[in-house]
């Protein structure tokens, strides 16, 4: 009643249905519900439905009809749009001469979340209404059979099974008063009442933001927005929702491949999730208010929020195997366990670290997030795009190689040095940034999120990753019990240290052929001369450090000096990118234009996104994607395989 009274204050009308669009890897999971369908639906057996009438009608009157549909304990249907996987429900009318069927009515639905997959469901019971008017010309006392041949798809958590039945039911016409069925009462409180006022939306590179007239008085307890349009919001994407006085304002994530200025939005807001209370708006392009004060989101907040924590933990512990981090993981480990390393020590180093890495994560992921503000495309180890981090990348990854078989000593404050806490810092930075071209099945989805949530929540995640790359060391700093199991220090850390520069040079030689990759031919070749150069000069610096001589400043100066020269020389060096070679898929380049027509011809479309400098992107395409047996399969299948180059 409250809310009835505060809707009082608005007025017009405005649209009932909606639909929020389902993500491109929904397509897959459509495609196949009907392939592997029978070739009849399978009857009505996990979801029961009846076609129920409300009342006798008068010529030329309207009257609500409904589909009930029952979920089987276990199972669950969905609404018009499901969101990012599932079907709608279909309906065809057979309907006697001049009656006209309305758009259906559905409930507010429930949230379900599969595999960081946003569904729009049904548990519960729940009734579809649909408005059934009369031609003026029906007599009294006709019975008019009414008819649908309804189909819909009925979900688990693990399987789907579509489904289907033609249902019936009859209308009496009558002009004298007949009983009702008042189960219609209950049945239309669940549907959203219409929002009495205008509602305007705004479009940026990378969100949608709505205001919806909204009395203050309102209360809002776990709020989410549905999008009747198809295409227009990521619906996994983390809804921020915030109050300007009497305005709600919504910011949510925009679609990727979604229509570029849609001329309308409609839609349902949720008010609260236990009692399913939520209106329905009419949204046109105009003004939105800058966001006020904030209120909670149902997404992104609470237990989801601590998983995405602890899995972008996960990830930066697994990024500690990769080749490129776990030399210089090792040899600092090692290092706490020399002879005479206090517990005081260990414990600054271990914090020095720590620090050093939290602090590259965080300005990596402020910096991602800023580009993304602004409207660019960008995602985690964006930076591996630009040649020159890259050849600076190559320089470092040669260096570290050279200083792990002895060439040269790093100077305090050293990469490996015992005892130097601004060494601790400097390889924590060191480490969080050669970590970037790597991710892991934990770090992906909490890095995804990272770049919807509100700010203050992504730096989080960001720094959640710093923490598990340190964790290691820091335990190992923290814990004598761990640092005593470590081999006692003697002639073997030397060896191993020459092992070490095994996997740092195979980074380097990665980096080279990315350098040829993302620059050419000549751009590679000057790099791996600056590298030869470089090494030259560290060379000479070991020579005097083991005989005892001061290095000077001038061999610093020397290898800034090519660095820079190399640097300067880049943007006039720099050729076309390397063509990619055609692999076992023989895969089309990834565009809009390419998925819109590969979509228009109902086959299926397989799409994957690479990188060359994304390790394990090029590991899961020569193990999973790149196949002789995958290959036959989609042939068979007729799959169109699309796939997007970030490199």
């Amino acid at each position: 009643m409250a809310l009835r009274r505060d809707l009082r204050k608005l007025h017009g009308h405005g649209n009932v249905p909606y639909m929020v669009y389902r993500r491109l890897v929904a397509l897959l999971f459509q495609a196949l519900a009907l392939l592997l369908a029978a070739p009849a639906l399978a009857a009505p057996t996990n979801i029961a439905a009846q076609l129920v009438v409300e009342r006798a009608a008068e010529p030329g009157e309207t009257v609500d009809l409904a589909l009930l549909m029952r979920p089987g304990p276990g199972w669950h249907g969905y609404w018009s749009n499901p969101g990012d996987a599932g079907l709608g429900m279909e309906l065809a009318w057979q309907l006697p001469a001049g009656i006209r069927a309305g758009t259906p009515r559905y409930p507010v639905p429930e949230t379900l979340v599969v595999q960081g997959l946003m569904n729009h469901v049904y548990a519960q019971e729940y009734a579809v209404v649909v408005p059934l008017t009369l031609p003026r010309g029906v007599k009294a006392g006709q019975v008019l059979p009414i008819s649908v041949d309804a189909q819909w798809l009925a979900c688990t958590d693990k399987i789907c099974v579509p489904e289907r039945a033609t249902l019936s039911a009859s209308i009496t016409v009558s002009s004298s008063a007949s009983t009702r069925d008042t189960r219609f009462d209950l049945w239309r409180q669940r549907l959203p009442a219409p929002l009495g006022a205008q509602a305007h939306f705004a479009l940026e590179p990378s969100r949608l933001r709505l205001a919806i007239p909204l009395p203050a008085s309102v209360a809002l307890h776990d709020p989410h927005l549905f999008v009747t349009e198809d295409k227009v919001i990521e619906y996994a994407g983390t809804q921020t929702f915030s109050r300007a006085g009497d305005m709600l304002v919504i910011e949510i994530p925009r679609a990727k491949f979604g229509p570029a200025t849609p001329g309308a939005i409609s839609g349902v807001l949720r008010l609260a999730k236990e009692q399913g209370d939520g209106l329905a708006f009419s949204a046109a392009p105009g003004a939105v208010p800058t966001s006020g004060m904030p209120v909670s989101s149902a997404v992104g907040s609470g237990q989801s929020f601590a998983l995405l924590l602890l899995g972008a933990l996960a990830g930066g512990l697994l990024l500690n195997v990769m080749p490129c981090v776990f030399p210089i993981l090792s040899l600092k480990a090692l290092s706490l366990a020399r002879a005479g390393e206090s517990e005081a020590e260990a414990r600054r180093e271990g914090l020095a670290y720590t620090a050093g890495v939290i602090l590259a994560c965080t300005a990596l992921g402020a910096l991602l997030l800023a580009l993304r503000g602004a409207g660019q495309e960008v995602g985690w180890a964006f930076q591996l795009q630009e040649p020159l981090v890259v050849a600076a990348l190559l320089v470092l990854a040669a260096a570290l190689t050279a200083n792990f078989l002895g060439i040269f000593e790093f100077s305090v404050p050293g990469f490996v040095n015992a005892g130097s806490t601004k060494g601790a810092f400097a390889t924590g930075l060191l480490a969080a940034f050669v970590a970037t071209p790597c991710t892991g099945p934990f770090m992906a989805a909490a890095m995804g999120a990272a770049l919807l949530l509100p700010a203050a929540q992504g730096l989080a995640l960001f720094a959640a990753l710093g923490l598990g790359i340190a964790l290691p060391f820091l335990l190992i700093a923290f814990i004598p019990a761990l640092r005593r199991r470590l081999p006692k220090p003697g002639k073997w850390m030397v060896t191993f240290r020459r092992w070490m520069a095994l996997p740092m040079g195979l980074t380097a030689l990665a980096l080279l052929w990315l350098c040829w990759r993302l620059g050419g031919a000549f751009f590679a070749s000057v790099w791996l001369g600056s590298v030869a150069a470089v090494l030259v000069l560290l060379l000479l610096i070991g020579t005097k450090q083991r005989a005892g001589m001061a290095v000077g400043s001038l061999v610093f100066v020397e290898i800034a000096g090519l660095v820079i020269g190399a640097a300067a020389a880049t943007p006039h060096i720099l050729s076309k990118p390397a063509a990619s070679v055609a692999g076992v898929l023989a895969a089309r380049p990834f565009s809009e234009t390419a998925l819109a027509t590969a979509r228009a011809s109902g086959k299926p479309v397989f799409l994957y996104f690479t990188a060359d400098w994304c390790l394990t992107c090029k590991v899961n395409e020569r193990v999973a994607i790149e196949r002789e047996d995958v290959r036959d399969a989609f042939r068979q299948a007729g799959v169109t395989v699309l796939v997007g180059d970030w490199t």
